[in-house]
């Protein structure tokens, strides 16, 4: 299999990985993605879990968080195994890990142990609470640090209990925010030629993204609750049934929706004393929500669409993934991409995001199926050693 040379922003740069599942490989996707050279070290003889995740007999998650990475095995319980991590932050520029707090310290790789060897190292620590607090050492998942932000009692209908994402968001989140902190991290670093510590924490990074739920409780006295498929006060914009399925539209603003109006075929309804202001709108959004969706029932989605974007409505099918890989709109901005892969041949994933004029960034390959594939040739390449001395560290189970 043909791999293409990194390319990308970030090329040039090296992070070494020791993260599990989702939220540090999640940061470390992103850096591949970005033409880093990411190094992803895993226990031997175990590996990652994420490689058995999936449904059976299709761990593809796998396929997309290793995406582009080199991965290596190594003991970090055994000193031997410490001392290769610590020989290759010598050579990086970042190290990213979601390990519980205090786990790095007691094998000896901690901060200030790897700053001795790299004072421009910037390690980026994921965790479920941060590296200080109360909750410090507690185990933190994703579903919990997605309720500990205040999201999960956002989610769902307000006649049941909460519901949640169907991805990790909490995860993804906090890779993402541990991302953005490396590279904040990296600027200071050009500056000044200090590295740091980045404390990146799922509940955090969930909190991040609520909006004003935390003034508006302060100031208002308001809690924000379950609404199902629409915000309270913004209408008309919510999922209304098609013939043939759903759709959003969002025409919660004065011209907006005289527009919806004309589409519809009812440029009245603007008029209506009920619905002639924004507020309005929101004090009568169960009767006008009703209302469109009647009209919406009677036509097909493709209908739907033509009608809107002929008036310049904000409209939008609800996708799939079916939906996605035959839309146009993601065929020319190359949405989904094709990428080289060992176990699956074929295998499309969402293209890398944000796009760059100058240094795009790519999808180089699908991540190694073989644990281990890359112990060789980063041992060698970037510690010198010898085929004996690799040989004598898989025979006593370092690597």
């Amino acid at each position: 299999m043909s791999i293409p040379p990194r390319s990308g922003p970030l090329t040039g740069l090296r992070l070494i990985e020791l993260g599990q599942l989702i939220a540090g490989p999640f940061c470390g996707q992103i850096f591949a993605d970005m033409g880093a050279d990411v190094i992803k070290i895993e226990p031997p003889g175990q590996g990652d879990p994420l490689r058995e995740w999936g449904r059976e007999g299709f761990p593809l998650w796998w396929s997309v968080v290793a995406r582009g990475k080199r991965c290596i095995t190594a003991n970090l319980r055994e000193a031997e195994g410490q001392d290769l991590v610590r020989r290759l932050v010598a050579e990086a520029d970042f190290l990213v890990e979601n390990f519980r707090p205090g786990t790095l310290e007691k094998w000896g790789l901690g901060y200030d142990a790897l700053k001795a060897v790299n004072p421009r190292l910037i390690m980026v620590r994921v965790s479920g609470y941060g590296q200080t607090g109360p909750y410090a050492t507690r185990a933190g998942y994703a579903s919990v640090g997605e309720a500990m932000g205040g999201l999960r009692y956002v989610m769902g209908e307000p006649d049941r209990v909460p519901s949640r994402a169907g991805i990790s968001l909490g995860d993804s989140l906090a890779g993402l925010h541990a991302a953005l902190g490396a590279l904040a991290a990296l600027h200071h670093r050009e500056k000044t030629g200090e590295g740091q510590v980045i404390d990146a924490t799922i509940y955090e990074s969930v909190l991040s993204v609520m909006e004003g739920l935390i003034p508006e409780y302060q100031i208002e006295g308001y809690t924000r609750g379950r609404t199902g498929s629409f915000l309270p006060g913004i209408a008309p914009s919510n999922i209304y049934p098609g013939s043939d399925g759903m759709v959003v539209i969002a025409a919660n603003q004065d011209t907006v929706f005289a527009r919806l109006c004309d589409a519809m075929g009812q440029p009245g309804l603007k008029d209506h004393p009920e619905y002639l202001t924004h507020t309005l709108r929101g004090q009568n959004q169960a009767s006008l929500d009703a209302l469109i969706g009647e009209w919406s029932r009677a036509r097909t989605i493709d209908e739907i669409e033509r009608l809107m974007i002929e008036n310049g409505v904000p409209v939008g099918k609800v996708y799939r993934a079916a939906d996605m890989m035959t839309d146009p709109h993601f065929a020319a901005r190359e949405t989904i991409i094709e990428v080289p892969s060992e176990r699956w041949p074929g295998i499309r994933q969402q293209n890398v995001f944000p796009k760059f004029s100058a240094t795009p960034g790519q999808v180089r390959w699908a991540g190694p199926d073989t644990l281990g594939s890359h112990t060789e040739e980063v041992l060698t390449e970037l510690l010198n050693l010898t085929p004996d001395q690799i040989a004598k560290l898989r025979a006593s189970g370092i690597v």
